[in-house]
């Protein structure tokens, strides 16, 4: 059991103690942590610093909780999260082109419909990510022909009680992967973006938001469950093997969009997490591809 004596010396607001965590995520099921902490700018960073670089093994950081499922129960396991300071955006213009600022907290549509309303484009595509600006990088997070590694200049980052700035060179961002740690904060990130027009910016950002209410489900989920493997695309492996709408107690995979796994309300992670195991058996069983997963677990044994 972790040693949470710090911890408690901090107290609130900063810390909670068996905090819910499944429900703060957009699976909305799950259990709980043995604490959460919230930081809301650097002051609080410097107070927890060495409370948190002492914790083994190191805490999880959680933004919005967009790609995560979280196990039924209590888990002895500390998340972090960043509001406040590390919420926030600001740009300014080097050599003519906007270099923007993103706190690690930062809602990426937030981000990216406030970025066109102010004449800066080249991350709409974001507006169809429901994640934050932490996990964005961590994951490289990406869609409609591009990702954080296409704009990512630097990362400021905390890791083992030291803030540092590394190049997005240093980061291995790569297909859903980077270097990034268990036990690193992405306190904020500078992105290279471009000038254009604003008319023709908001349309692209309608066009994504249309394109997603018609592709993929509502309801409670985390995105795409499975990586598509090289060439191919895990909701047409998991089609073809007829897995499309098949249900699992109280979980289901979408009849929308098959790399889709919807929770029912008041349903279990355990349920979705079976139905993970039993969509990947059947793609292996019925193509011999071995799906990756993409949705983050915790609490649940090594698998599905």
């Amino acid at each position: 059991m972790m040693n949470l004596d710090a911890l408690h010396d901090l107290g609130a607001p900063l810390v909670a103690f068996d905090a819910p965590l499944g429900a703060r995520t957009t699976y909305r099921v799950g259990g709980s942590v043995r604490a959460l902490v919230t930081l809301r700018g650097v002051r609080d960073l410097e107070r927890a610093s060495d409370a948190l670089k002492e914790l083994a093994p190191p805490f999880i950081a959680v933004g919005n909780g967009s790609n995560l499922l979280v196990n039924d129960g209590l888990h002895d396991v500390v998340v972090v999260v960043l509001e406040g300071e590390f919420a926030e955006l600001r740009w300014t213009r080097e050599d003519g082109r906007p270099i923007v600022t993103l706190g690690g907290g930062v809602a990426l549509p937030t981000a990216a419909r406030r970025l066109v309303n102010e004449g800066v484009v080249g991350f709409e595509w974001a507006v169809g990510v429901p994640g934050t600006l932490g996990g964005a990088v961590a994951m490289n997070a990406g869609g409609h022909g591009s990702d954080m590694a296409r704009h990512v200049l630097d990362v400021r980052r905390w890791r083992d009680g030291r803030i540092e700035t590394v190049p997005a060179a240093a980061l291995a961002l790569g297909y859903r992967t980077s270097a990034l740690r268990d036990g690193d904060l992405v306190l904020e990130a500078r992105l290279a973006l471009d000038v254009g027009n604003v008319v023709q910016a908001k349309e692209r950002l309608s066009e994504i938001v249309r394109w997603r209410r018609a592709h993929q489900p509502g309801g409670h989920n985390a995105g795409s469950v499975f990586r598509n493997p090289p060439g191919d695309a895990a909701a047409r492996l998991i089609e073809s093997v007829g897995a499309k709408g098949l249900r699992w107690r109280s979980a289901m995979v979408s009849e929308k969009h098959a790399n889709f796994i919807q929770a029912d309300p008041d349903g279990h992670a355990f349920d979705v997490y079976e139905l993970m195991g039993v969509v990947r058996q059947r793609v292996f069983e019925g193509t011999g591809v071995l799906l990756e997963r993409e949705n983050r677990l915790l609490g649940f044994e090594e698998g599905p």
